[in-house]
């Protein structure tokens, strides 16, 4: 009986100094906003998991979007031969970009958001899934920041090229590339305008 007891005395003390180590914080939301950067140097010989990759993008389905329609997709290039291949299509962005391991093609689909039945519900017509797709990517690029992961969002592509590359069907709209990996230093922080400039109240 003594066994038994000094048994379980010992399963508890074990899981009580289990229960008190301290787990790897996860940052602040405010401390990612403060984090955030678009970077335009990446370490070289990193790599990020298709798991990781996955854990990101399920994020991108929290964002809102028009009357829940989700237009967004992404086509992820993580393997050697398509990476390679997007990085000549990204204009004078290549080597600021060339050691980031992922590059993530953002588009939406037309017709989606901003219309009712086909038919547009605004003159905003497909603004609205450009407005979704960008809510979207801006889920992304932070829980890319909370995970430890850097980006750069860029406009600058060979959209035909990509549609090609693809296989992205003619209903989409490619929109931006998104590079993803790790910075290799940390930049300055902006500086931001007044806050009175870009907000007014009544």
């Amino acid at each position: 009986m003594k066994g038994l007891f000094a048994t379980a005395l010992a399963v508890l003390l074990l899981a009580g100094c289990a229960g008190n180590q301290t787990p790897a914080s996860s940052p602040t939301l405010d401390e990612v906003f403060a984090t955030r950067r678009s970077i335009r140097a990446y370490e070289a010989g990193k790599t990020i998991s298709e798991a990781e990759v996955r854990e990101l993008l399920t994020a991108t389905q929290n964002a809102p979007s028009w009357a829940n329609q989700q237009p967004s997709k992404y086509y992820v290039a993580i393997g050697a031969e398509k990476r390679e291949a997007v990085l000549e299509l990204i204009g004078g962005n290549k080597e600021r970009v060339i050691n980031a391991p992922v590059f993530i093609v953002s588009t939406f689909e037309r017709g989606k958001s901003g219309f009712f039945r086909g038919t547009p519900t605004d003159a905003t017509g497909d603004f609205w899934g450009a407005y979704d797709n960008g809510l979207s990517n801006a889920y992304l690029i932070l829980k890319a920041r909370a995970m430890g992961f850097d980006t750069l969002i860029m406009g600058m592509r060979d959209a035909d090229a990509l549609r090609a590359l693809f296989a992205i069907p003619e209903n989409e709209t490619v929109l931006a590339v998104i590079a993803l990996g790790y910075r290799a230093q940390d930049p300055s922080t902006p500086v931001h305008r007044p806050l009175d400039e870009i907000a007014k109240f009544f």
